[in-house]
């Protein structure tokens, strides 16, 4: 079942989210099992929602395309949550 990954980025700034997901972004709508990406402001940085077909998935992105161009200094806090349903347009 599909996974909702939720990204707590204390510290980042639009700038910076912005800057990675410029490159990212085409990869991201290309990689296996990727279902959706938004992100937006809070409190003292970002938070960035996925959904993703895995939990391997996922994290496979993650730790292949995501973390390797972090900023100095930023460790997004990530927590997976399988769903238990899924509705699609």
């Amino acid at each position: 079942m599909a996974v909702l990954v939720t990204a707590e980025v204390q510290g980042q700034t639009q700038q910076g989210y912005d800057g990675m997901f410029s490159v990212l972004a085409d990869s991201l709508k290309q990689a296996p099992g990727f279902i959706l990406h938004t992100a937006y402001p809070v409190e003292g940085g970002w938070r960035v929602i996925e959904m993703w077909e895995s939990k391997a998935e996922a994290n496979q992105y993650f730790a292949k395309n995501v973390a390797p161009n972090l900023p100095p200094g930023i460790h997004p806090k990530r927590t997976v949550q399988e769903l238990h349903s899924l509705l699609m347009r």
